[in-house]
């Protein structure tokens, strides 16, 4: 299973948001992140993939043109966590992953969705409402939601945003666990450039609407390029680990 993207257009009004954007294939089993400053077109093309917003061009999954299919199988293939959950839900947190897993394939429906929650570490909330969890609780429900699901392709929009460090780590590691054993593909937009580097296997940096970077987090994560998209004087160093790390020393702008 693979992902391909090609010519996607989206515009408001006479506002153009992104041009003519192509992407290599994206394999099943990797977890490709979306970077690139305020207003790039990050959410903007994770909406566009999962059918929320017009566009033009087309995004091929196993071969097959998903813009043609009807809005629900669109979402059964590709499943889109928002920022947030709606407010004013009132349901309990297990019930609503439930609720969500009522409208797929899944046979052991309740073991399935506390399985989704202990694996992000908040089997403790499944009795609770969700009109009374934190936004970061929310945020960590909506995430449960979409593995609950089992989607081939988990598009998540800045699903660590409003987490602490543990948590954040807590869902990079289950996205990756999933991705790797059911062979998925997941698309995130991702902020912290390190949390990038350290999960990600694949890094498509955007600006203004347009692919300016696509490769390997080596490859993407240049002071030369940090510089041109982000306007910072940055250093790209391995850690004692081995992995990246990105130290910004200043702005440039």
């Amino acid at each position: 299973m693979s992902l391909r993207i090609d010519e996607v257009s989206v515009a408001y009004g006479r506002r153009s948001i992104i041009q003519g954007l192509s992407l290599p294939e994206l394999p099943a089993g990797s977890l490709v992140a979306l970077v690139g400053p305020n207003g790039a077109g990050k959410s903007t093309l994770l909406r566009a993939l999962a059918g929320l917003e017009r566009m033009q061009g087309a995004v091929h999954l196993d071969g097959e043109n998903v813009t043609r299919l009807p809005f629900a199988e669109r979402a059964r293939r590709l499943a889109y966590m928002p920022q947030q959950l709606p407010p004013g839900l009132a349901l309990g947190v297990l019930e609503s992953i439930v609720a969500a897993l009522r409208v797929g394939a899944a046979q052991d429906v309740l073991g399935t969705a506390y399985e989704a929650l202990r694996q992000l570490g908040i089997e403790h909330l499944a009795e609770q409402g969700l009109d009374s969890l934190s936004g970061g609780q929310r945020q960590l429900v909506a995430l449960a939601q979409l593995l609950a699901r089992n989607p081939q392709v988990l598009l998540l929009d800045e699903p660590t945003s409003a987490l602490d460090l543990h948590y954040q780590l807590r869902v990079m590691d289950a996205v990756r666990e999933r991705v790797a054993r059911h062979r998925l593909l997941a698309v995130a937009v991702l902020h912290d450039i390190n949390l990038a580097a350290s999960h990600a296997d694949c890094l498509v940096m955007l600006e203004k609407g347009r692919v300016v970077a696509c490769g390997t987090p080596a490859q993407v994560l240049a002071p030369d390029l940090l510089a041109q998209v982000y306007g910072v004087e940055a250093r790209v160093e391995q850690c004692s680990r081995g992995r990246l790390q990105v130290l910004v020393d200043r702005a440039l702008r």
